[in-house]
């Protein structure tokens, strides 16, 4: 009998298969909540993690979204420069509001933000790179070029 997934990690199958990419969700039993877990759960470097950020428009109270190697800080100046407006970090309602998707497990596809997001350049280095697919313990692998595709994302300079 097949386990059926979180219904979270579920919407982001369901992406997938829109996208007919042949990515699968996969669960674990423990957590994939930082870049550090994740890593380690699924045998891959800290930098092949495509960590899922969202700031806020401190004007215009807009959804940032960054997508930032595990491994890289990002830099908040070089968002600023992107985006034209201060940021702040926003609290989990504003995040889950926005994306559908609680802090910990927010993948890089699955919802509409008015504005594409910012994909750390470090990323295009690796073949495959992996993602949180909606939960604190669930992740998918796919390459860099499906992350552009899927996403409309933007390469950016966004390291600290």
């Amino acid at each position: 009998m097949e386990k059926r997934l979180k219904s979270s990690a579920q919407r982001v199958q369901d992406v997938l298969h829109q996208h007919d990419v042949g990515f699968t969700v996969i669960e674990f039993k423990e957590t994939t909540r930082t870049s550090q877990e994740a890593a380690q759960a699924i045998g891959c470097t800290v930098g092949q993690i495509a960590k899922t950020l969202i700031f806020k428009g401190k004007h215009t109270g807009n959804p940032i979204c960054i997508i930032a190697s595990g491994i890289n800080r990002v830099d908040e100046k070089k968002v600023i420069a992107l985006v034209g407006e201060p940021i702040e970090k926003p609290d989990a309602d504003f995040v889950l509001k926005h994306t559908g998707f609680a802090i910990g497990g927010v993948p890089p596809i699955g919802y509409m933000l008015d504005t594409k997001p910012f994909i750390d350049h470090d990323l295009t280095s690796h073949t495959e790179i992996w993602a949180a697919a909606g939960t604190p313990n669930s992740v998918f692998k796919l390459s860099p070029t499906d992350l552009l595709k899927i996403t409309n994302g933007k390469i950016s300079d966004i390291k600290t």
